[in-house]
């Protein structure tokens, strides 16, 4: 079941993620243990629709246990984790699923973080990736109990050391992780040329805007709050500067950025390539605003041991100059994407927290969020 994409001529094999990998395993496990047959491959389904069948290297029985072994395989562009086991111990339970993590998989130690502080590093999609794969199991052999789930990763703490998981407040081993449950293989080229290409579509579809975003998070949010789908929008990943010098090439008129302020926070300290590895610097730019505006050394000092913007927000949201330090780090983001555009194109943002608490925007972000809604609306209405 290989998929491959094209990228600068060359034919590339995609890979799959952590997640999708522990659930094959947790897959593989079950079966083995309500059918007593051994399992040498297992299928599995993916967020969006798609299917993934993965070979099994080992799958044992062992007092009341079964666990499978599956090997992560990145495709083309493999991570640290290609050709890591990950290991899924399976037993069966009166009810419902338990997911938890066992040696190797990193656990939370901070808030903030998309999973809670004190649980494994097992992400949202990817447990929900195991339970419905499970129920649609239990469905297929007529089996009304429930599982018990523990994921590992034998040489998780090792690889972790390669990883953010550290700095992340994330101890013990590696995450697991995936949205789409594919492993895409991108060179950092390839990549913009794909944003490039993308950027091309929409100018042909509607020169006047454009919506931008990292990628799909805070979805639910932009549809339910905003009134916009970024389904629409083009991802640009980590590749801001490009994106915006791509789209001021272009001639868009107008361009809406939509994003995690973990990303665009960096924008304020003219960071235009928001991968970590190009530079993090959100705490330090959180503590130069506030202590621009007044807050004391103790608030800053809690501010840089902060993993997360979700934290760092939350340590000053009591604060008197709270309101006036998101104006000024909105400030500071705008005057850097118009100084990347030159004036070329127009262009408004906003920016949330995890748990969307702390929003925020640029001043007439409103205004141009209900000018594009209403051309929206005329362009389907087909005025």
């Amino acid at each position: 079941m290989d998929r491959y994409v094209v990228k600068n001529g060359e034919r590339l094999r995609t890979g799959y993620t952590t997640g999708t990998t522990a659930t094959v395993a947790a897959i593989a496990a079950a079966k083995m243990l309500i059918t007593g047959e051994s399992v040498h491959e297992a299928r599995v389904s993916l967020p969006q629709g798609d299917e993934a069948m993965l070979e099994v290297k080992s799958c044992r029985i062992h007092d009341n246990t079964c666990t499978a072994v599956v090997l992560k395989d990145g495709g083309d562009d493999p991570d640290i984790t290609h050709g890591t086991e990950i290991h899924a111990s399976v037993s069966l339970t009166p009810k419902d699923i338990e997911i938890k993590g066992g040696k190797g998989v990193g656990t939370v130690t901070t808030e903030g973080m998309r999973c809670a502080k004190g649980e494994p590093a097992i992400n949202p999609v990817p447990r929900k990736m195991i339970k419905d794969n499970l129920k649609s199991l239990a469905s297929s052999l007529d089996y009304s109990g429930g599982f018990s789930v523990t994921i590992s990763v034998p040489e998780g703490e090792k690889l972790a050391k390669q990883t953010y998981n550290p700095r992340l407040g994330i101890v013990g081993g590696i995450s697991i992780l995936g949205t789409t449950g594919i492993v895409w293989p991108m060179s950092e080229k390839a990549l913009i040329d794909t944003i490039k290409v993308e950027l091309d579509r929409k100018y042909a579809d509607n020169p006047e805007y454009v919506i931008i975003s990292p990628g799909n998070y805070g979805q639910d949010y932009c549809q339910n709050n905003l009134g916009i789908d970024i389904n629409d929008a083009v991802k640009i990943s980590n590749f801001l500067g490009d994106s915006l010098d791509y789209i001021a090439y272009k001639g868009f008129k107008k361009v809406l950025l939509v994003g995690h302020t973990g990303k665009l926070v960096k924008v304020a300290g003219g960071i235009m390539n928001t991968h970590s590895s190009y530079g993090d610097c959100r705490m330090e730019i959180i503590s130069a605003y506030a202590a621009l505006i007044g807050a004391d050394s103790d608030t800053i000092g809690n501010i840089l041991n902060c993993v997360t913007t979700d934290q760092a927000m939350d340590t000053i949201k009591e604060k008197e100059y709270y309101a006036l330090l998101k104006q000024k780090l909105a400030e500071r983001v705008k005057y850097h994407l118009d100084f990347r555009l030159k004036g070329k194109t127009e262009i408004e943002f906003i920016m949330f927290t995890t748990d969307k608490m702390h929003t925020m925007e640029s001043s007439n972000f409103r205004t141009f969020l209900k000018s594009l809604k209403s051309k929206s609306k005329d362009e389907k209405e087909g005025r």
